[in-house]
């Protein structure tokens, strides 16, 4: 014979502390959107332009049918050793990278530096520097890179001797740069503070012990 239970259905902001710790540990798992670094990764392939790395694409198939080109941004986090990000494409000199990426990221020194840094080396080998950047192992983080940097003289000019490093070495902080703020983006919107307006803005609904409801 059928029965009748009633169950006592709460909004977040009605449910005791631990109730609410159990809510939002459901967000965390269940809920949390799997495309969070969409965001990071535009901003990522804007500044590689600027910089003047062009990454990598390959097609990825719609849901509706067609296809779009995804960019090889690669990561993993953030716990464990071994854990970071990394990228394949080509880099060539850009002009004017160091006052462009100003305006792009007034703020942040380490773009600043990284620009600087390629526009120096470039400087020294009349900007005919350009690498190969692709991904080499399991793992994800700046090590697994592998960077080849030539020079194209029309005179077979060699690149002087620092130039290899001296590219390498600024792409690897790119690949950190990325990593850094994937993982205060990731931190960012798992806190308690997001947790709970996703939450509020979804209108979910939990039972009096933090379970969802529905």
């Amino acid at each position: 014979m059928p029965e009748i239970i009633e169950t006592t259905i709460c909004r977040l902001d009605e449910l005791s502390d631990a109730a609410k710790d159990e809510a939002r540990a459901w967000y965390r798992q269940v809920g949390f959107d799997h495309d969070w670094f969409e965001f990071v990764f535009d901003d990522f392939e804007r500044i590689c332009a600027i910089l003047g790395v062009e990454l990598r694409t390959v097609p990825v198939r719609l849901y509706g049918g067609g296809t779009r080109q995804k960019p090889c941004i690669f990561f993993s986090g953030f716990w464990s050793q071994g854990d970071g990000a990394c990228f394949e494409g080509r880099y060539r000199y850009a002009r004017a990278a160091p006052r462009h990426i100003r305006d792009h990221a007034p703020k942040d020194s380490e773009l600043h530096r990284i620009a600087d840094a390629l526009q120096a080396i470039q400087r020294r080998n009349f900007y005919q520097l350009h690498a190969g950047i692709v991904h080499s192992d399991r793992y994800y983080h700046e090590y697994c890179m592998a960077i080849a940097v030539e020079r194209d003289s029309p005179t077979w000019q060699d690149m002087t001797a620092d130039a290899e490093d001296a590219v390498i070495e600024p792409l690897r902080d790119l690949a950190r740069w990325l990593y850094r703020h994937l993982e205060r983006e990731y931190e960012y919107l798992t806190s308690d503070v997001a947790v709970d307006e996703a939450i509020a803005a979804n209108e979910y609904t939990f039972t009096e012990n933090g379970r969802r409801f529905g």
